[in-house]
């Protein structure tokens, strides 16, 4: 039985497909000092567009460098989002992100024993933004962890 195409991740995520560079403003956290990186991502189509991976990546001046890749998919039944995700912090991949979408950004909140990180991507006049806000366990409202910012380099095909 073959599928009808609704849902497919490529198609919500549309406007981020390519090779992007930027910058990431990385705030003040438990983790380390506020800082700036040099940071590319490129997001691709996967298993015949139901799927758009995300690879990412920043080098900060000292030589220290992140990693982080994605997927994004679409809960075909529900309509929401669905991103996994691992980085080079080591820490095991958790269930599925559910995320939605409002006025063109994504959001999703990423749960984990620390507490909330909330990340949105938008495309906005060509330019890709992706922040992500924290919540560690035990206080309220968010702080700011990071915001990237991104102009496309190339598209598939170019």
């Amino acid at each position: 039985m073959e599928l009808p195409p609704r849902g497919h991740a490529a198609e919500m995520l549309q406007d981020f497909i390519g090779h992007w560079r930027g910058i990431t403003e990385i705030a003040s956290s438990p983790w380390g000092s506020a800082r700036t990186a040099e940071a590319e991502v490129v997001f691709s189509r996967a298993a015949s567009g139901y799927a758009v991976v995300q690879s990412y990546r920043h080098r900060e001046a000292d030589g220290t460098h992140f990693e982080g890749h994605g997927m994004f998919t679409v809960d075909r039944e529900h309509g929401d989002t669905l991103w996994y995700y691992v980085d080079s912090m080591g820490r095991p991949p958790a269930s599925p992100v559910r995320g939605s979408w409002n006025a063109g950004i994504l959001t999703l909140d990423r749960r984990t024993a620390e507490g909330v990180a909330r990340h949105t991507f938008r495309v906005e006049d060509g330019v890709l933004v992706h922040t992500a806000d924290l919540r560690l366990e035990g206080t309220s409202g968010f702080s700011p962890l990071l915001k990237s910012v991104f102009r496309r380099v190339s598209t598939p095909g170019a």
